[in-house]
C-alpha cells in the first residue's frame, strides 16, 4: 500500500510574516514537518506544496518534493484541500500513479513524532476507515454567548460539575495529521468522509502555532523533547567514557610560543562536568594522537588517566576495553575528526561535539550542540546525570 505525505506550505502570512519559515530552536518551521515524514515507517514520498521559492529550496534541502502551487490556490482564502488536489492532479498529469493513501500534515504542528504519523496511519487501516485525525483528550467545560449576553453552557450542563474522571472522553482537533484514502478523497474533496476515526496523540505534542506566543511555548517544549531525545540514547550502566582531546577539551585552536611552546585554550565548565562523572565511578580516560605536554597537564589536573602520542586509536582502544573487561556496546566515546572515526564505530555510543566535522556526525549517535573546549564536556555530563537521576535508574545517586 502506497503512502504519500503532502505539507501544504504557503509564503503568506498575515499572523507570523513567512510563518512557515520561521526559525525554531535553529531549523526552519517547515523542516520538522518533513524530518518527522521522512521518519515515518509508512511514508514513502514527501512532497511540498508551495508557492514561494524560498520555501522550495529548504524543503529540498531537508528531503521533501516540492511541487509549485498556483497563485490562484495560494491566497488567505484558498483551502488546504485544494492544494492537495492540485498535488494529486499534477501526479495524474505526469502520468504517475497516485498513492493509496495521502497523509496531510500541517507545518504549524512542528512537535509531530513520526510515531504520531504512524499510529494514525495504524488507526485508519486498522479500523478499515476511509479517513482519519489526530486529536488529544480535552477536559474543558466550554461555554457561549446567547442572546443578550447570557453565557451557555456547550459541552455542559452548567448546573451540573463532574468530576474528571467522571465526564465522557472527548477529544479536541489538534491540526496536526490527517489520513485519508486517496480514492475517497478525490471523490470528496473533503479531508472527513466515509467512516472517520481518531488517533490519540498527547497534549504535549498537540501545540500549534497561530500566534506569536505559540512560539514561545513550542520552543520550550521543543527544546524539552530534544534533551528527552538525546537522554534516550545513553545506556545504562556505562561501562566507560573515552575522550579525544584535541577538539573535545579545547576549541582546536593552539597557540605557539616563541620558544615554540604550544598553548591551547580549554572550559572550566568542562572540568566541574567531569568532577560530576566521577562521582558516578564511571572509568573514564583520554586517548590522544597528539604528543603534546599540555594533553597530560591538563588531563594531570581534571585526574583523568591520560594516554597520548597514539597512532592508532582503534587500536589501543580495543586492547584497553579487552584488558579491563569492558563491553564495547556499553562505552561513550567523544570525538570531532577523522581520526576519531575508527574508535566511534567500535563503540555502542559515539558522541561527536557541536562542530564536529560531517563525517563524525553522520555516525554519531549523539550530536551536542556546544562545540569542543566550549562547554561539549560539561553537556554530555549534564545529559549522563539526568539520565542517572531519572526514576529508571536507581543504579545512580542523587549525589550527582
Amino acid at each position: 500500500m502506497k503512502t504519500t505525505a503532502i505539507i501544504p506550505a504557503r509564503g503568506g502570512s498575515k499572523g507570523i510574516p513567512k510563518k512557515n519559515l520561521l526559525n525554531l530552536c535553529g531549523y526552519p518551521l517547515i523542516s520538522y514537518a518533513i524530518r518527522a515524514s521522512t521518519r515515518s515507517a509508512y511514508i514513502s514520498r514527501t512532497i511540498v506544496s508551495t508557492d514561494d521559492d524560498e520555501i522550495s529550496s529548504i524543503a529540498i534541502k531537508y528531503g521533501a518534493e516540492v511541487i509549485t502551487r498556483p497563485a490562484d490556490i495560494s491566497g488567505d482564502e484558498s483551502s488546504s484541500e485544494s492544494a492537495l488536489l492540485h498535488v494529486l492532479q499534477t501526479l495524474t498529469d505526469h502520468g504517475e500513479t497516485v498513492p493509496d493513501i495521502i497523509v496531510f500534515l500541517q507545518c504549524t504542528s512542528p512537535l509531530t513524532q513520526p510515531e504520531d504519523i504512524d499510529a494514525a496511519i495504524d488507526e485508519l487501516i486498522s479500523n478499515d476507515a476511509d479517513s482519519c485525525l489526530s486529536v488529544t483528550p480535552s477536559h474543558s467545560f466550554l461555554w457561549r454567548i446567547k442572546q443578550e449576553n447570557q453565557a451557555d453552557g456547550i459541552n455542559h450542563d452548567p448546573g451540573y460539575r463532574p468530576r474528571r474522571q467522571e465526564m465522557e472522553p472527548q477529544y479536541r482537533e489538534n491540526g496536526a495529521i490527517y489520513v485519508m484514502r486517496t480514492e475517497g478523497f478525490m471523490k470528496t474533496g473533503h479531508r472527513f468522509f466515509g467512516k472517520t476515526v481518531l488517533s490519540v496523540m498527547p497534549p504535549e505534542r498537540s501545540w500549534e502555532i497561530d500566534e506569536p506566543f505559540d512560539v514561545l511555548v513550542i520552543e520550550q517544549l521543543l527544546n524539552q523533547q530534544n534533551l528527552d531525545q538525546l537522554i534516550s540514547k545513553i545506556s545504562f550502566p556505562i561501562g566507560a567514557i573515552i575522550f579525544d582531546f584535541d577538539g573535545v577539551f579545547t576549541d582546536n585552536m593552539v597557540y605557539v610560543n616563541q620558544d615554540g611552546s604550544e598553548t591551547v585554550r580549554c572550559h572550566r565548565g568542562d572540568g566541574m562536568g567531569i568532577e560530576r562523572l566521577k562521582k558516578l565511578n564511571i572509568p573514564m580516560i583520554v586517548v590522544s594522537k597528539e604528543k603534546n605536554p599540555v594533553v597530560s597537564a591538563r588531563c594531570k589536573k581534571l585526574g583523568l588517566e591520560c594516554f597520548h602520542a597514539i597512532e592508532k586509536k582503534e587500536v589501543f582502544i580495543e586492547q584497553w576495553m579487552e584488558e579491563k573487561g569492558i563491553n564495547p556496546y556499553d562505552v561513550i566515546y567523544v570525538g570531532n575528526d577523522l581520526n576519531d572515526l575508527a574508535s566511534m564505530k567500535m563503540v555502542g555510543c559515539p558522541v561527536a561535539v557541536g562542530d564536529a566535522i560531517p563525517e563524525v556526525k553522520r555516525i554519531a549517535k549523539i550530536v551536542l550542540t556546544r562545540n569542543g573546549g566550549k562547554g561539549a564536556i560539561r553537556e554530555l555530563s549534564d545529559l549522563i546525570c539526568k539520565k542517572g537521576m531519572s526514576k529508571d535508574n536507581p543504579w545512580i545517586s542523587n549525589n550527582i
